[in-house]
């Protein structure tokens, strides 16, 4: 088997968060554009509030979606607490572009335990961070639930995926009737200096 000489991005969060989509849409973007592109989902113990994450791998030739140990070029991290559980991914030196929220995982949200309070210290030794209040961005467009899609426009704009018609994919992978707010978290996201 050649060696792998394409790009690779795992994406992570919490079941409901739009992960999904959000790799579908980049997935659709990328076999568009003619690149050879391999896509894994895993789920955690549930859907909605469990971890999930996906790993999208594109170049001239792909032969496996999966992501070794350090072999990530990005990490898109929809809670941060998920992104330093799949840090060990990323590669030294890669970028990680972490939304500035938290999901109470349960240990936490009945006292049993704390919510890690230096997480971006621990991953700025190691990575490129780009802290994005994806969330917030999103909540000031009338609607969370496009976070996903703010974190995509991030996620172009830093790895230079602009000349990818980003319009068709959206309108193959999102509803008619959220088209145009999905459309404006995309263009929040790409437009984010941080």
């Amino acid at each position: 088997m050649a060696n792998f000489t394409g790009k690779s991005i795992l994406i992570c969060g919490v079941g409901g968060q739009g992960t999904l989509l959000m790799s579908k849409t980049l997935t659709a973007g990328l076999v568009a554009a003619g690149y050879d592109v391999k896509m894994s989902e895993v789920h955690g113990m549930a859907q909605r509030g469990g971890s999930v994450s996906t790993q999208v791998r594109y170049g001239e030739k792909v032969y496996s979606p999966i992501i070794g140990r350090g072999e990530a070029d990005v990490l898109i991290a929809f809670e941060k607490l998920e992104g330093a559980r799949y840090s060990n991914l990323l590669k030294i030196g890669g970028t990680a572009l972490i939304n500035d929220y938290e999901v109470m995982p349960l240990p936490v949200s009945s006292g049993a335990a704390e919510y890690p309070q230096n997480i971006y210290d621990e991953m700025r030794k190691g990575f490129d961070l780009r802290i994005i209040p994806a969330s917030t961005i999103a909540k000031s467009l009338g609607n969370i639930r496009c976070t996903n899609i703010v974190l995509l426009g991030a996620l172009v704009r830093v790895f230079g995926l602009e000349l990818i018609d980003w319009n068709a994919a959206l309108t193959a992978s999102v509803p008619p009737k959220v088209l145009a707010l999905n459309l404006a978290a995309f263009d929040a996201g790409y437009q984010f200096e941080g």
